[in-house]
């Protein structure tokens, strides 16, 4: 048994369906993450698991007790918000320690408790601070600790990483898988920003309903929608039609560019619409003759190009006017520009790369 079952739970509001008969399953020590775009419902779910919300119809069950009937304060569930909600009156100790008194737990325990997280989120320095003295990043471990400090069956994180900067928010995503490893709470976290969807598993929602569970390495290379293919990482698509499986691969037609051949998947017939999906670290860039004994090649011109430091992002221009995105690592410093805007290129990929997707 799963120690969360979210089973065929719909949330309204009005004549709004925020929630759609989602069903989702959640083990015990998973990191889980609801990923989606705002208004996607993810934070909908969040609230409904903590019992902020109720659902109009359908289940949620914990340990295979359904919730609908134990308040939020009853239950063994804690949320980290984005903005902390830290008491700026108290200590760090007694933020963390906040919720071991409400459970009139005995003073031993909660100074046992508290000095065992607080070395566990690396402040055991900052006891005696007041937020107001700590950085962003130690509010949001503050903010952590007192959710983790009596070892909740769940935590969950409502977008926790979105008012840090670029630089800490890398470094907090290290330290929530470190402290999720450590403490073994099941974590569910809710993000708009792929780039922040830590998770063993991640369920990428749109307009209520879970598009995909999987875990992010299968998430990124085998979509199964156009949506979820465009939603992780950045991907090239173009509008092609099945001409025929055949030989173990899939024979497309893209109007004014010509034939892909493609990898075969399982459901695709003659005459069907779709796209066929690429990733950019896919697709090689060069000039006219090096791309040659790649079955996928075709002429183009460098329509825009962006310098990242280890890669270079080029957009091409095909014949038919689509613009295919390729990236070069740049071997060393000043060799970036190895192609100018305006150039003719040709650009080239494997026949078993990238996919077709259903329209």
């Amino acid at each position: 048994m799963a120690l969360l079952e979210i089973k065929n739970v719909t949330r309204r509001f009005g004549d709004f369906t925020a929630v759609d008969n989602v069903s989702l399953n959640i083990e015990a020590g998973e990191f889980f993450t609801l990923l989606g775009p705002s208004g996607c419902g993810k934070t909908t779910i969040l609230r409904m698991i903590a019992g902020f919300d109720l659902p109009d119809a359908g289940q949620i069950l914990l340990d295979g007790n359904d919730l609908a009937n134990t308040p939020a304060e009853k239950r063994p569930v804690h949320t980290v918000f984005q903005s902390y909600a830290l008491f700026p009156h108290m200590t760090v100790a007694q933020n963390i320690a906040f919720p071991l008194r409400m459970a009139r737990r005995p003073a031993a325990d909660i100074s046992n408790m508290t000095r065992e997280i607080l070395e566990q989120v690396h402040l055991a320095d900052k006891a005696d601070a007041y937020p107001h003295e700590l950085s962003g990043g130690q509010k949001q471990r503050v903010a952590l600790a007192r959710g983790l400090v009596n070892r909740p069956r769940l935590l969950l994180l409502d977008e926790p990483l979105g008012a840090l900067d670029a630089k800490l928010r890398e470094e907090m995503q290290i330290d929530l898988i470190n402290l999720q490893r450590d403490v073994g709470v099941t974590f569910v976290f809710v993000t708009h920003a792929q780039v922040e969807a830590l998770a063993h598993r991640i369920a990428v929602m749109d307009q209520g309903k879970v598009a995909q569970v999987d875990k992010p390495a299968r998430l990124y290379g085998y979509p199964k929608t156009r949506f979820v293919a465009d939603f992780i990482g950045h991907i090239n698509q173009l509008e092609a039609q099945v001409v025929a499986p055949a030989h173990g691969h899939l024979h497309l037609a893209v109007a004014g560019l010509g034939e892909i051949i493609a990898p075969l998947p399982k459901d695709a017939a003659a005459g069907g619409n779709g796209v066929f999906a690429i990733r950019p670290e896919q697709v090689r860039i060069g000039v006219h003759g090096e791309l040659d004994e790649l079955k996928n090649h075709f002429s183009g011109v460098v329509h825009s190009l962006l310098y990242r430091g280890e890669v270079s992002v080029y957009k091409v221009e095909l014949a038919n006017g689509a613009v295919v995105e390729a990236l070069l690592p740049n071997a060393a410093p000043g060799k970036a520009e190895l192609f100018k805007v305006g150039d003719a290129v040709k650009l080239g990929w494997r026949h078993d790369a990238g996919m077709f997707l259903h329209e």
